[in-house]
């Protein structure tokens, strides 16, 4: 099932599938890639960050930017 980054929930894993464009090379710096897996760590109730982790990282990402990235999640 396809949902946002923003939409996962604690401990949900998942396939990033897209990124929006422009913000792609932004993102690939911090290690979050199409076809790279990620996992959801802590998402911060009201419009706060949601840290995500990726190859045992955790990155912190705003939730405008969680918002542009689409994951395949495992069910």
């Amino acid at each position: 099932m396809r949902k946002k980054l923003s939409e996962m929930v604690y401990g949900e894993e998942g396939i990033v599938k897209s990124i929006e464009g422009n913000l792609r090379n932004k993102v690939a710096g911090m290690g979050i890639r199409v076809g790279k897996k990620l996992k959801m760590a802590t998402k911060q109730p009201i419009k706060g960050p949601v840290v995500v982790t990726v190859d045992q990282s955790s990155i912190s990402l705003g939730l405008g930017i969680a918002d542009k990235i689409i994951v395949e999640v495992e069910e």
